[in-house]
């Protein structure tokens, strides 16, 4: 069996759509089409039921899902093994290669991994990390269906049944405005804060909606809020003085740094913990067990 079929067919089965199922695999929605109706035709039984809403796979494709997910994970062991037989993984110097895809949140992503993989390319240079900027949202639909190996998600926790996560750090957060902001270098309590225009991360970032929440339920309250897919859109806008973010705050730093934000003393902001993920049943490859490792080692070192 043509284990790109198997491919296919996990990656649809997630992804609930043959249009959205083209675009993660790259591929024609035609050649989804072909590859879905060969494997249905091989195995002798239909795999989805094409619904008006999606895709949605059969009794059959439901049991298949499985079993398909431990065939693709046997075959990444597969070649590793034959990787690490050439000589590819050299197990002398703990070097490796191959390739292993990582997905973050925006600001961990622009601030904390760039460093990660700078360390890994240096103890690694045969081992590509690619990092993907992706929602909580994203980071766990990809998870399930193979494209990412790891993810890092600023989340209080994962209660995804197949997903294991472990706390490697915290991010401590930040009020921030512009300098010339009324409230910038002052103590703020939630009744003015209530009242200001706030530019935060997109829904699904956990500590934006927390923020949000809470002040959309003060009495009396009356924010202006507006919410970004990117922390740099958000920190932007306050610089440019037209309200507050409240962000981790190792993305303002350098901001804080050359005086084009100022913190703002606003009520208290729980750090909120990075969770280092993967899928509990998918292989855990040594490439990717090698940059788990090292994500946890630099996190730490944060912390220190």
């Amino acid at each position: 069996m043509d284990t790109r079929l198997l491919r296919t067919f996990v990656t649809l089965a997630r992804a609930g759509s043959f249009t959205a199922a083209a675009r993660d695999l790259h591929l024609a929605q035609s050649t989804v089409t072909v590859q879905i109706r060969t494997l249905e035709k091989e195995l002798g039984t239909p795999l989805f039921d094409r619904m008006p809403s999606g895709t949605v796979p059969t009794r059959a494709g439901q049991r298949l899902l499985e079993e398909a997910e431990d065939v693709l994970d046997a075959v990444a062991r597969l070649r590793a093994t034959a990787a690490a037989s050439a000589g590819q993984h050299d197990a002398e110097r703990g070097t490796a290669e191959g390739q292993v895809v990582v997905g973050a949140g925006d600001s961990l992503c622009s601030a904390r991994l760039p460093g990660v993989i700078a360390a890994l390319r240096r103890a690694h240079p045969r081992l590509e990390v690619q990092l993907h900027a992706v929602s909580t949202a994203e980071a766990v639909d990809g998870l399930r269906t193979g494209r990412l190996d790891l993810a890092l998600l600023l989340e209080p926790e994962v209660a995804e049944n197949d997903l294991l996560a472990h706390r490697i750090a915290n991010e401590p957060l930040a009020y921030v405005a512009s300098p010339g902001h009324p409230l910038a270098g002052r103590a703020a309590d939630w009744d003015a804060l209530s009242q200001e225009c706030f530019f935060v991360h997109e829904e699904g970032c956990s500590y934006s909606d927390r923020l949000v929440r809470t002040l959309l339920g003060l009495p009396g309250a009356r924010p202006r809020i507006t919410r970004f897919g990117s922390i740099d859109a958000a920190r932007s806008c306050v610089a440019a003085g037209l309200g507050l973010t409240l962000l981790p705050r190792v993305t303002v730093e350098h901001h804080l740094r050359e005086g084009r934000l100022t913190m703002v003393e606003g009520p208290e902001a729980p750090p909120v913990p990075v969770q280092l993920v993967r899928h509990r049943r998918r292989w855990f490859a040594p490439g990717a067990r090698i940059v788990a490792e090292e994500m946890t080692r630099t996190f730490a070192a944060t912390e220190a």
